[in-house]
């Protein structure tokens, strides 16, 4: 038995210095000195000798594990000291090596241009309102005028989720929520996302911005609405900017009209951005039909008031020269980069 001790002790060594890696050196272990290994197989034997030959043959069985032990800590230690060294050079920093370039997010263009359309007026002195996205079909058309049979209310121009409730076609239900929760003076502008039932192109999408513009106080008048419109525009095209007022149709207001301005690209000489005219549509507007006052209670003898109503897009595809709205859509990171 001791000859069996001292022969594994040469042959532990001699895989020991086989090794390659730790789990090699684990099983290495487990198979020499785990509950089935080959010194605990030797060891069984002990119970078959006298008590002077068993303690002998436990001090040689105890230094031979001791021996096997020490000597497979060692492999380990190495091992693991090795694993070590190589993550570590594996996650070395050359300090020299010039260093990643990381890209700078943008706002983007419908941001910028929400931005500075509602600072135009809030530098007028109107205030900022929001309001939700899905409506109420009441603040959507009925409170806003809007005839039983007028063809907005259809299916195929708005979405409905059910027969009261639907994704609002305007922003201008802002004006029926504020008009209903606060009384005159009023100067609100409300900048929001719409919905309608159009096929994607290059001029309409089924999701677009709109800002829309309310006051209402005593004596205000159609003076006042293109004094307002007038400043925005120049402040928003350049100072050079003119602009005109066409009659035109709104159930929510009374006199009613669409306002051109001159064309920022050709000064009004006529080119290929305002279709040779020297004129560009930008928004609708009028004075706030008193129909529309009476929903939130307001004294139409006393108070007037006018609204109007921005395409966002619109308004961004003209001043920067976009040519296709849906590529506000498509998360281009080279077109929203350029508006950095």
């Amino acid at each position: 038995m001791l000859e069996k001790l001292n022969a594994l002790i040469e042959k532990a060594k001699e895989r020991m210095a086989e090794l390659q890696t730790l789990q090699e050196a684990e099983e290495l272990r487990i198979k020499l000195l785990g509950k089935k290994g080959e010194l605990t197989e030797i060891l069984r034997s002990v119970k078959d000798l006298s008590p002077e030959e068993r303690k002998a043959l436990g001090r040689v069985a105890n230094e031979a594990r001791d021996k096997i032990e020490n000597g497979l800590n060692a492999r380990m230690r190495d091992f693991k000291l090795r694993t070590e060294q190589a993550e570590l050079i594996k996650q070395k920093i050359d300090v020299t090596q010039p260093g990643k370039i990381v890209s700078i997010g943008s706002r983007h263009l419908l941001t910028i241009t929400i931005d500075e359309m509602t600072r135009i007026f809030r530098s007028m002195g109107f205030s900022v309102s929001e309001g939700p996205e899905v409506e109420t079909v009441f603040n959507n058309f009925d409170a806003l005028n809007a005839d039983p049979n007028h063809p907005s209310r259809d299916i195929t121009d708005t979405f409905y989720i059910n027969d009261e409730v639907i994704l609002r076609t305007q922003t201008s239900p802002v004006q029926v929520r504020t008009i209903l929760a606060q009384k005159p003076p009023i100067m609100v502008v409300a900048p929001g996302r719409c919905f309608r039932c159009d096929t994607p192109d290059a001029t309409h999408s089924p999701m677009f911005h709109q800002i829309e513009g309310l006051a209402v106080d005593e004596g205000i008048s159609m003076a006042d609405l293109k004094g307002v419109m007038d400043s925005f525009a120049k402040q928003m095209f350049g100072s050079s900017t003119r602009t005109r007022f066409r009659p035109h149709h709104f159930p929510f207001t009374e006199p009613s009209a669409e306002m051109d301005v001159s064309c920022f690209k050709c000064g009004g000489v006529g080119c290929r951005v305002c279709k040779g005219s020297g004129w560009i549509e930008i928004l609708g507007c009028g004075e706030v039909h008193p129909n529309v006052l009476k929903v939130g209670n307001i004294d139409t003898e006393r108070y007037t008031g006018f609204a109007f109503g921005i395409g966002v897009e619109r308004t961004a595809m003209l001043k920067y020269e976009v040519d296709d709205i849906r590529l506000f859509y498509e998360n281009d990171i080279r077109f929203v980069g350029q508006f950095r």
